[in-house]
């Protein structure tokens, strides 16, 4: 019996996803640690670099998701209508195309490095952190994209675990490289970008090596076939999970002009920090949404309506009590997070500190919204999970940037996500209820 036919109990359902959790969990973690050294061994204002240029990045993640999200549903649903060859050939057709893909970004990101880093709000202070950081970044985007890839694939193939471990070599080899390429190289943010792409290219030779290699009877590499619907599908499902990153891409960068607006470069520091908090406690919400997505399209496509349900029941059961507990560490451990990246008595660890307390009410209302815009992708409707990421991380955010700081000033920008996130809430709420006849999942 493989993974996906066995009964739906919270155990296991706790054990299918938690490598996807874990994973999600380290990638955050070492995110932060990323931020850490770049913070307390090269400057604040090196840290401020990084969320300017982050933008870009979201791009390139915004279209690794899209097309590891859509496309693991797409071939997950062929699995359970029993066309196996199909679905192969559907992975080995999306592995091509997003390695080619990548390296189409990356060469359109270091020729036009000048441009886009003015484009995205740099300083003069911060110009030559910002230009370094984006072009090493570029050199290991096809890297970046695939391993997005095979973080989603490895479920898919019913090997979450060889996923959580690949992260996780990947992270060990970013964290050490970091202390090595930064303190006793002094190679400063550029040691940082090195670092991470090569902590991003280890976990993707794991997948090529694997998936090359045939060991398992669900997912491997064969000669991929050109269908165009194929690309379309997996574009499609995963639209939701490109909207939503493109939109934090494009409010980053509001986020950020606000911050320079009203308190400087350590404005932009101090809402980096609390970004790089909102990644690690929302990771576990990323986490088991991306792990239970392949079960749900699955039993979807094999018609298995009580799987289906139970799998949505205890899934919601699990984001309320996650939910609440992110709320309450956020708050407890904001101090503990900031000092990692600013020293106490500092503008800046006072800017971010009072910025968490505000910051951390939208923890209670995002897991609700992630797994909503999952469900609706995983059930192959990317129209409606990219209407609501949509909403969620443009539109609603978009306003409350706009509007609340003309309130409330600064603190008005540090409430802006809490209050798109309960609007948000308020539009998944009305979906998933309008929608459970038609999926049949409550």
């Amino acid at each position: 019996m493989n993974s996906f036919e066995r009964p739906i109990t919270p155990g296991f359902l706790l054990r299918f996803t938690l490598p996807g959790m874990l994973m999600m969990l380290f990638n955050s973690f070492y995110t932060m640690v990323d931020g850490g050294f770049v913070s307390n061994y090269v400057g604040t204002d090196a840290l401020s670099a990084i969320n300017i240029v982050f933008p870009l990045i979201n791009f390139v993640l915004a279209v690794g998701i899209m097309l590891a999200t859509g496309g693991s549903a797409v071939t997950a649903r062929q699995m359970g209508e029993k066309e196996p060859e199909l679905a192969r050939q559907s992975f080995s057709l999306l592995t091509v195309f997003t390695a080619g893909l990548g390296i189409v970004i990356a060469v359109l990101s270091i020729v036009f490095a000048d441009p886009i880093v003015w484009a995205l709000g740099s300083t003069d202070v911060l110009y030559e952190y910002c230009r370094d950081y984006l072009v090493f970044m570029s050199l290991f985007t096809p890297c970046c994209m695939l391993q997005i890839l095979f973080q989603f694939f490895f479920t898919t193939a019913g090997r979450p675990n060889l996923g959580l471990a690949a992260t996780l070599l990947g992270g060990v080899a970013n964290m050490v490289l970091d202390y090595v390429l930064i303190v006793p190289l002094h190679m400063g943010i550029r040691g940082a970008a090195i670092a991470t792409g090569i902590g991003q290219t280890i976990p993707t030779v794991i997948g090529l090596v694997y998936f090359f290699s045939r060991r398992n009877d669900l997912l491997y590499y064969v000669r991929p076939v050109l269908r165009g619907w194929v690309l379309g599908r997996a574009c499609l499902n995963g639209s939701s999970e490109m909207v939503s990153n493109l939109a934090v891409a494009v409010t980053t960068f509001l986020f950020n002009i606000m911050m320079l607006s009203y308190l400087g470069e350590d404005g932009v520091a101090a809402i980096t920090i609390v970004f790089y908090a909102q990644f690690f406690f929302t990771a576990i919400f990323f986490g088991y949404t991306s792990g239970v997505a392949p079960l749900i399209s699955f039993h979807f496509g094999a018609q298995n309506h009580d799987r289906l349900k139970k799998l949505v029941r205890l899934s919601l059961l699990f984001v309320a009590v996650c939910s609440l507990l992110a709320y309450g560490l956020s708050v407890v451990l904001s101090q503990t997070v900031v000092g990692i990246f600013a020293q106490r008595g500092t503008a800046v660890f006072s800017i971010a500190s009072d910025g968490m307390e505000l910051f951390a009410i939208g923890f209670l209302f995002m897991g609700f919204n992630i797994f909503a815009s999952g469900l609706f992708t995983a059930l192959s409707n990317g129209i409606v999970s990219a209407v609501l990421s949509f909403l969620r991380t443009f539109v609603f955010l978009v306003a409350a940037i706009e509007l609340l700081p003309k309130l409330w000033g600064v603190s008005g920008v540090w409430l802006a996500i809490p209050a798109a996130e309960l609007l948000a809430l308020v539009v998944s709420l009305a979906c998933i209820l309008r929608y459970r006849k038609r999926y049949q999942y409550l």
